[in-house]
């Protein structure tokens, strides 16, 4: 029988992923929308990174700068008395990291499909930078911020490599979905592992489809 623990750990870890990037991923995107500074290739080539990188090599670095030898895994110990490897904390870190493209990219490209014109207007009104986006950019963007939050979950969601390698599979700590699927089919209880397999196949087609049917009416909206 397959236990729950693994379904609500893992819906644990995607929410705070995409929370933690809502709230870091949001400026960097609007940042990437309006900046003509010459770093912003640069910026975007690290953001877009964990695209094209194997999960593995990520999930070997992330536990590399994570472990109790690094500054920051021996900070992590001394201010809390746990490390950050082999720990729901350490999953929440990986995990924004790897999912960070899946926020910013959807973000940036609807910050920039507001364009100009709502921009110069607040501003002619003497509107900050920040009131600018909270106020105007951000209502405007509100299908851009649909499609990064759902992909964003999504995305954590499905985490496979990266949760392995920092985290292990440690029940009620870091045994998520995947790694649950994992254990089912290297004890060959098939049975377990077709059950949230299909689970998260047919979860997978239902985010894909929202996120295509949003698109379709921004798009009809634009026109």
């Amino acid at each position: 029988m397959i236990g729950l623990g693994p379904i609500w750990l893992t819906i644990a870890l995607a929410c705070a992923t995409t929370l933690v990037l809502l709230v870091l991923g949001t400026p960097l995107a609007w940042w990437l929308a309006t900046t003509r500074s010459r770093l912003r290739p640069v910026v975007e080539a690290l953001t877009a990174l964990p695209l094209v990188l194997p999960p593995t090599v990520l999930g070997f670095y992330m536990l590399v700068l994570l472990g109790p030898a690094s500054a920051l895994g021996a900070f992590w110990v001394t201010v809390t008395g746990e490390a950050l490897t082999f720990s729901f904390s350490g999953l929440v870190v990986a995990s924004v990291i790897y999912s960070l493209p899946f926020m910013v990219q959807p973000l940036q490209s609807a910050f920039e499909q507001v364009g100009s014109g709502p921009v110069e207007a607040a501003a002619t009104l003497r509107a900050s930078r920040w009131d600018t986006l909270t106020s105007v950019v951000m209502p405007l963007s509100a299908g851009g911020f649909l499609t990064a939050i759902v992909l964003t979950f999504a995305h954590t969601v499905g985490e496979f490599g990266v949760v392995l390698m920092v985290g292990g599979n440690i029940p009620g700590e870091t045994r998520v979905v995947s790694i649950a699927i994992y254990e089912y089919v290297e004890t060959l209880r098939y049975g377990d592992a077709h059950r949230l397999s299909i689970g998260l196949l047919l979860f997978s087609f239902a985010v894909l489809l929202l996120v295509y049917r949003n698109n379709r009416r921004m798009a009809v909206r634009v026109a």
